[in-house]
This record gives structure tokens, sequence and C-alpha cells, in this order.
């Protein structure tokens, strides 16, 4: 468990559970009409994934830039997660 944690495995693992549930989610709006529209989910997970990217950059001990970009592009979806729900009140 702890060999996980120290290689950044543990990432990986977070991130294909982030992306299975996105796809279980966008299946159970198809399917049924119910759940949270796209637009407004999208922007919630693909930061948390960016985040995790980052992360997973860093404890890889990857260049800077491997670390920077994905926390920018976070920033970016978070705002405009921000935003959409800025609006929604």
């Amino acid at each position: 468990m702890a060999d996980l944690f120290h290689s950044g495995r543990i990432i990986d693992i977070i991130i294909l559970l982030v992306i299975l549930e996105t796809a279980a989610l966008l299946a159970y709006r198809r399917i049924t009409g119910r759940g949270p529209r796209p637009q407004a989910l999208l922007p919630t997970l693909a930061s948390g994934l960016l985040l995790m990217l980052a992360l997973r950059a860093a404890i890889a001990d990857l260049r800077w830039e491997f670390i920077a970009l994905p926390l920018t592009i976070a920033l970016v979806t978070h705002l405009v997660d921000i935003a959409q729900r800025w609006r929604g009140q």
C-alpha cells in the first residue's frame, strides 16, 4: 500500500475513478434525462482532474512546466465553474 502512495500510482487510480465517474454521470443523464447537466458537471470534474494531473507531475518530479500547465488550466475551469454557479443563483 505504501508503494501506491510513494510511486504516485494512487493518483493514477484516482484519475481513473474521476474519468469513470464522469462517464457514469453523463450516461445516466443521457439515459434518464435526470442528473446534472454536462455544462454544470464538466468544469467541476475537469478542475479536479487537472489538479490530480499537476500532483502526479509533481510526485514524478517532472519539470515545472508540467506542473504549471495543468494548474493554470485548472484555474480557468474553476473560474468557469464559479461563473456558471454565480449566474445560476
